[in-house]
């Protein structure tokens, strides 16, 4: 990061036409324009390069920064190529997840069907069960019932033919 006071631009008595002169009288700076710094306190100087300009002599110091800045490049073109894979890599991943998530979702549709008609079969099964229940239960309590109403309704026949209705003190013997 560069200090204020490693700016060429901010040092103390630079005028406009040094400005211009360092920046290799690339850019023109009107007598109306106010001097403003374009760099900010917290650029470095590979930013410092490209906002500026070359500065210095064509060979030397330049070329190694050329150099600099092209291996800096390199690596952002390297990390972006790996980012792009990720990406590429996260996508496939994502589509795998996608279909799964489907067959998952049409898997728990037919369980949920197959459910809902195995209740309704379990439903049924459990109440012919409980009409087969009530139906034996009528029929014990018919035969067991009929046979009570059948002899005091109709007394048994009496030795030599005649039957008598029941008198209070046979009934309560």
């Amino acid at each position: 990061m560069m200090t204020r006071s490693q700016d060429p631009f901010a040092a103390k008595g630079t005028d406009r036409n040094n400005i211009y002169l360092a920046l290799g009288g690339h850019f023109r700076i009107s007598a109306s324009a106010t001097p403003r710094n374009l760099l900010e306190d917290d650029s470095d100087e590979e930013e410092d390069f490209f906002l500026r300009g070359p500065t210095g002599p064509r060979f030397g110091p330049q070329t190694d920064k050329f150099k600099q800045v092209q291996s800096q490049v390199d690596e952002v073109i390297d990390v972006m190529q790996e980012n792009i894979s990720k990406v590429i890599e996260r996508g496939e991943r994502l589509d795998d997840l996608q279909d799964k998530s489907e067959s998952l979702s049409d898997n728990a549709s037919a369980f949920s069907s197959r459910a809902k008609q195995l209740h309704r079969r379990m439903w049924w099964r459990d109440t012919k069960m409980k009409m087969i229940i009530a139906l034996v239960v009528v029929a014990l309590l018919l035969i067991i019932i009929i046979p009570v109403i059948l002899r005091y309704r109709y007394p048994p026949l009496q030795p030599g033919g005649a039957s008598q209705p029941p008198t209070p003190s046979s009934v309560s013997a």
